[in-house]
């Protein structure tokens, strides 16, 4: 089920149901780390945050050229003068002239449980950050997040499966993703550590989250916002998170951008030379194919997608036929087959060292862009971009540059498998605890 396709099946049966078509579309068509939350120190001048880890990716080479691309088609240009004139403008993207950083990973369930719990310490939501449909009870399959009125303060929130723990948090929007993005912006940086492999260099931040998310790098009382600093956690832009994913500075692919955020590829071959898809433990989300690279969790041309059920759900029958969204069973079992795996296990790796940028969880940018009807609207549009593991290969091209508004509460319903990256700009330096 392609996310950003109007000639999806869900979008028909969802519309149908629910009188919308506010979906991510093409415009023709209209990490960090994964480390346990550890517990606050009860003095903290931050608040009562947790604090978490989060691993970063280096990204160098600034100034490098931006790539023209025409969306959804198989080619990239090396200018938008080159490009075919089509129904969908061609944008060029991929071009940063500072250095940065973008999650290695994309943020896990457990990190955002340990947010969620400082966030919202006494369980009343005033935010808008959860919702029923993600929880085990609603929905066994892709329920990730468990909530309970009756826990005590700040344990509201809980992995709803130990397997859980490590997948990406695929129920995001983009101002959740900006209230977490805040939580890290206002909370303790305690350290910062450099270290490389081969050709990579990673950051690892450990930080006390802050349960203070209406103002910091986004000032959310605009439904605009943008960054507010030149120093921070973002949401990576547009441009920040396609050079992460796609831009060799040694020159490999076409013009220096890859075809996948995993391997060179070939444009205009189709899905011929795109990564080898996911196999995953039926029990754990696990990827049991690492040895076959290079790899990614998407739904290959013919073969089935990557799908786990977490053991604890008896029968498990439920998880091909219980959903909170009341679809018959049979076309519930069609439309949502793909399941997101255990962060970092494909091992197959952008030319700047992140991981899953291909597959998995589609992924916020913080870029702004015009609704797909071209007239202006009340609701901000955002950019996303990365796969997912319920849509094929063409969804991890670099042409892949789908929209949605920021503030869907529809999809926070319906669609597991929205997730959130992070990045940093400027030189963050830790502080002290007064």
């Amino acid at each position: 089920m392609p996310f950003v396709s109007s000639r999806s099946r869900l979008r028909m049966v969802l519309a149908a149901m629910c009188g919308t078509s506010a979906l991510l579309v093409p415009p023709a068509l209209a990490g960090s780390g994964v480390a346990a939350a550890e517990t606050p120190s009860p003095n903290s001048a931050f608040g009562e945050g947790a604090v978490i880890r989060v691993t970063t990716a280096m990204v160098g080479s600034p100034g490098n050229p931006a790539v023209g691309v025409v969306p959804f088609t198989d080619a990239v240009y090396r200018s938008c003068a080159d490009a075919p004139k089509t129904p969908s403008d061609c944008l060029m993207v991929g071009g940063v002239g500072y250095p940065y950083e973008v999650g290695q990973l994309e943020v896990t369930v457990e990190q955002w449980v340990a947010f969620l719990n400082t966030a919202d310490p006494g369980g009343h939501d005033p935010h808008g950050l959860y919702d029923e449909t993600e929880s085990s009870t609603l929905w066994p399959k892709y329920g990730q997040i468990n909530f309970s009125a009756d826990a005590g303060r700040g344990r509201h929130y809980s992995v709803a499966y130990p397997e859980w723990a490590d997948k990406p948090y695929g129920f995001a929007n983009f101002l959740r993703a900006a209230r977490f993005v805040n939580s890290l912006y206002n909370g303790r940086l305690i350290s910062k550590t450099s270290s490389s492999s081969g050709s990579f260099h990673y950051v690892s931040y450990r930080v006390q989250l802050s349960p203070r998310t209406e103002g910091g790098m986004y000032d959310l009382a605009r439904p605009d916002a943008t960054r507010a600093h030149g120093t921070g956690f973002v949401i990576p832009s547009q441009d920040e998170w396609i050079k992460a994913a796609y831009y060799d500075p040694s020159g490999g692919g076409t013009y220096s951008y890859w075809k996948y955020p995993t391997n060179p590829g070939v444009f205009g071959d189709g899905d011929a030379t795109a990564p080898r898809p996911t196999v995953l433990n039926p029990a754990t989300g696990d990827v049991t194919n690492a040895a076959t690279q290079p790899l990614a969790s998407y739904h290959a041309t013919g073969q089935p997608a990557p799908s786990w059920c977490p053991a604890q759900v008896r029968p498990q029958e439920e998880c091909s036929s219980v959903n909170p969204i009341g679809l018959d069973p049979r076309a519930y079992a069609d439309l949502y087959q793909g399941s997101l795996s255990t962060v970092g296990q494909t091992r197959s790796t952008s030319p700047w060292g992140t991981l899953d940028q291909g597959g998995n969880a589609v992924e916020w940018t913080d870029t702004i862009t015009a609704p797909p009807s071209g007239r202006s609207s009340v609701r901000v549009w955002r950019r996303l971009h990365g796969g997912i593991s319920n849509a094929s290969a063409y969804q991890m091209w670099p042409s892949a540059v789908g929209l949605q508004p920021q503030d869907n509460v529809f999809f926070n319903h319906t669609y597991p498998w929205l997730g959130i990256r992070l990045g940093v700009v400027g030189d963050l330096t830790p502080r002290q605890q007064n």
